[in-house]
């Protein structure tokens, strides 16, 4: 998922996402431990992912916060 997608989300919508990438991770990282992991890259693709949507998740808390103001 790419920057300008996830612009597009709202804020449930992101935490959502959110949720579910962590869950993923969890799940990527104890296949990895085990053994069973074919594709190594997916720790670092999920990662990434999940410091996006964190990011997107900040700015629009700002902005909230800034409007407020």
């Amino acid at each position: 998922m790419e920057m300008q997608e996830i612009r597009k989300l709202n804020i449930d919508e992101l935490m959502k996402k959110l949720d579910d990438s962590r869950r993923e991770h969890m799940d990527i990282r104890f296949k990895k431990a085990s053994m069973q992991l074919n594709d190594s890259s997916q720790v670092k693709k999920i990662k990434k992912l999940i410091s996006r949507l964190e990011t997107r998740l900040t700015e629009l808390r700002f902005i909230k916060q800034e409007s407020e103001k």
